[in-house]
């Protein structure tokens, strides 16, 4: 069959506390559907990546506590593509354990790691630019790539990669990478040029991630290579409950990518957003007259611009002199929060957890 040998990992293992109320441990925001588009993020990712990848090479990374709906959500994923993680142990982990499982299938395979919960608007674009990253690593199987956004302004929200310039390939070596810069910072990099967004996309072959985890993480790689033998058997289980815990937490970008001489990116020329925030989502939804953007909700408003209202459906809300506001209610909680305040909806969320219980975050 052709692109055999192609295979898509999917981060899905994550709470997303910034969309909290919504997203909540037990049901997070992949899981939902974010956009109102009929699918949930996770849905939307997997058929975009389908049209590339074949669905039985698909695997979902994601933490034990999310097996049944990744089950009910994605019928055509079988047991064996479901890589449950029994704690979370940040990126590291979970992509090395899910090499060493895909080598073992299929030692010619090419990888893309990807998250499950972006938004992408021009899927041929982002088909185009993940072929033209596989054609890359098949012909230097050594090769770890990332896809980078071209940075529209100076977002402060996500880490940057800088690439030589002198290079005249679409695919460019890459310099360093940056965490989320200052504003001031994050300008200088635009005015640059060579700076783009790191969208947390990978694309490499199985051997060429794994000798890198060899040489930069080789604690790491000691540790679950000692489980080849029992991947892909019904022994596999066993060992990763055992081992897995033991593993540094740690993310891919710092353990290997800003360690390797070997990462290239490739400037993507798709839409992107990581859909990290409630303010994300605001800016790829459709406002009315007066900027409000509403989900799921019957709404009246009067003097009130700018807000983003999430309820459950059929909900009937009425907002009176009220600007720029996140609004968000489901069974349990209801959060009115300024949207220039959206980056403490976390800390919120510790609190209530603190007075009110585990059971509402």
């Amino acid at each position: 069959m052709e692109h055999k040998n192609y295979y898509a990992v999917l981060m899905a293992g994550g709470v997303g506390s910034r969309f909290w109320p919504l997203s909540k441990k037990a049901y997070p925001k992949q899981f939902h559907d974010m956009l109102g588009t009929g699918e949930t993020l996770i849905q939307k990712t997997f058929s975009r990546l389908e049209q590339l990848i074949p669905a039985e090479n698909i695997y979902i990374l994601t933490n034990e506590l999310y097996e049944d709906l990744v089950k009910e959500q994605l019928p055509k994923v079988e047991d064996r593509q479901i890589v449950l993680e029994p704690s979370m142990n940040n990126t590291a982990p979970c992509i090395l354990l899910s090499s060493l499982k895909i080598q073992k299938e299929n030692p010619e395979a090419l990888m893309i790691v990807a998250p499950s919960d972006h938004w992408i608007e021009d899927e041929a674009a982002f088909i185009e630019n993940v072929q033209a990253s596989f054609d890359a690593c098949q012909r230097d199987r050594e090769l770890l790539m990332t896809l980078g956004i071209e940075p529209s302004f100076p977002h402060t929200g996500y880490g940057y990669i800088q690439y030589e310039e002198q290079d005249q390939t679409a695919i460019k070596k890459v310099i360093n990478f940056t965490e989320k810069p200052d504003y001031a910072t994050a300008k200088t990099f635009l005015k640059e040029g060579n700076y783009v967004w790191n969208a947390g996309i990978f694309i490499w072959s199985a051997k060429a991630i794994l000798s890198a985890f060899e040489t930069h993480l080789p604690e790491m790689y000691s540790l679950f290579s000692a489980g080849k033998k029992d991947y892909n058997t019904e022994s596999e289980k066993a060992f990763i409950e055992k081992n897995y815990s033991k593993s540094e937490n740690i993310s891919i970008d710092y353990g290997i990518m800003e360690k390797s001489e070997k990462v290239s990116v490739l400037p993507a020329k798709f839409d992107w957003n990581d859909l990290g925030s409630w303010g994300s989502l605001y800016d790829k939804l459709e406002k009315d007259e007066k900027d409000n953007v509403v989900v799921n909700a019957r709404s009246y408003m009067e003097n009130a611009s700018g807000n983003i209202v999430r309820t459950t459906k059929g909900k009937t809300v009425v907002l009176k002199d009220l600007n720029e506001y996140i609004v968000v209610e489901n069974e349990e909680v209801l959060l009115i929060c300024p949207k220039s305040d959206e980056q403490e909806i976390k800390s919120l969320r510790n609190s209530v957890k603190e007075k009110f219980g585990e059971e509402l975050i």
